[in-house]
């Protein structure tokens, strides 16, 4: 299109296309409030931090998490943070795997459609290393656990999955309990244990504990004296304590533990040294659709939500909420550390339990 205005036409029309700038500007300036990003919104500031989160995430009216908490766990939750602010929470519940996978397979196609994901931090390190994540600042954070928060990390630890051993009290005797890995070299355990299948993270942490060459040979010696039951899945070992199928399980969740030993089975944890816990991370997505809900979800996880998952048995990395068992000290897996060396731990894992 050719412009040929003379000087004359420029001051007939200029007084109307000011006046048409002047109109199409109360339509553009709010589309900039609107285009806020995470990276805006998880960095406010100061006293009315609050309620500019509140007052704009109230006017999406709605965020989407990905999660692999336990529906039991998460809906308790998100109902409470849906009551207190009027704002919808869409949970899409999956293995951390499929978090991952379905992530990865959004941001490729530029399909932005979550707000916050919080699973475990494998995957989660898996999709900071894609530049997923956007980091944050939140007051809360001062109250997290030093393992929780790291400088230039922009998933955050949301709650703290404790490894124990677990008995079956009617067919284990408290005086025949262990006291450490090595006193299940010991013959009267033969038959009687079982262990997790996929679990070579917890054997990595516990390896750098106790020094790499003494956990693999003790293992090999276990396995060689007494055998392990090798079971695929943290929930179906512990079911199978409960029923008498292996009286004694290595290395279960301490929730499930004390879930299924509050419902009055027959169930008991035991805490062996050293004792080994990872982290279950929440981070805020860059390319969330609602940003100011997005933070403050995060925010309301880290705080009124660790007090709700505390009254289920788990374990939250805020210490105001954080009851651990008295002179427990836990050994953090290395997430960072595993996915580089995943081949190797899962190598050696499965050699271990399969050095029979």
């Amino acid at each position: 299109m050719a412009f040929d205005w003379s000087i004359a036409d420029f001051r007939h029309r200029a007084p109307r296309a000011v006046l048409s700038l002047f109109f199409l500007s109360l339509f553009v300036v709010p589309s900039f409030g609107q285009a806020l990003t995470t990276a805006e919104t998880g960095q406010f500031t100061g006293l009315d931090r609050d309620e500019r989160l509140i007052a704009g995430a109230k006017a999406e009216g709605t965020l989407t998490v990905y999660s692999s908490t336990a529906v039991d766990d998460m809906t308790p939750l998100v109902r409470a943070f849906e009551e207190r602010y009027g704002i919808e929470v869409e949970v899409w519940r999956a293995a951390s795997s499929d978090i991952l996978q379905r992530s990865l397979t959004e941001a490729r196609a530029n399909h932005n459609a979550v707000d916050v994901i919080e699973t475990a931090t494998a995957e989660m390190e898996a999709l900071n290393r894609e530049g997923l994540f956007q980091e944050i600042s939140s007051p809360v954070f001062s109250e997290l656990m030093p393992q929780a928060v790291v400088p230039g990390r922009p998933w955050v630890g949301s709650r703290i999955i404790i490894y124990n051993a677990a008995y079956n009290t009617n067919l284990v005797r408290a005086a025949d309990l262990p006291h450490s890995y090595e006193d299940l070299l010991d013959p009267k355990w033969r038959g009687k244990l079982g262990i997790e299948a996929t679990d070579s993270n917890w054997f990595m942490t516990l390896s750098t504990a106790m020094g790499e060459e003494n956990t693999a040979a003790l293992f090999r010696n276990i396995v060689a004296t007494n055998g392990f039951s090798v079971r695929r899945g943290h929930t179906l070992l512990t079911n199978m304590v409960v029923s008498g199928e292996v009286p004694f399980a290595l290395n279960v969740y301490t929730h499930e533990v004390a879930e299924m030993k509050r419902r009055g089975a027959p169930i008991e944890a035991l805490f062996l040294s050293p004792s080994i816990a990872q982290l279950a991370g929440i981070a805020v997505m860059k390319a969330a659709p609602h940003p100011h809900a997005a933070v403050l979800f995060s925010d309301f996880v880290l705080t009124e939500g660790q007090r709700i998952w505390a009254e289920m048995s788990r374990t939250p990395t805020n210490l105001r909420y954080q009851d651990l068992p008295e002179g427990l000290e836990l050994h953090i897996v290395d997430e960072m550390r595993f996915i580089d060396e995943n081949q190797k731990w899962e190598e050696i894992y499965g050699n271990v339990l399969s050095a029979r």
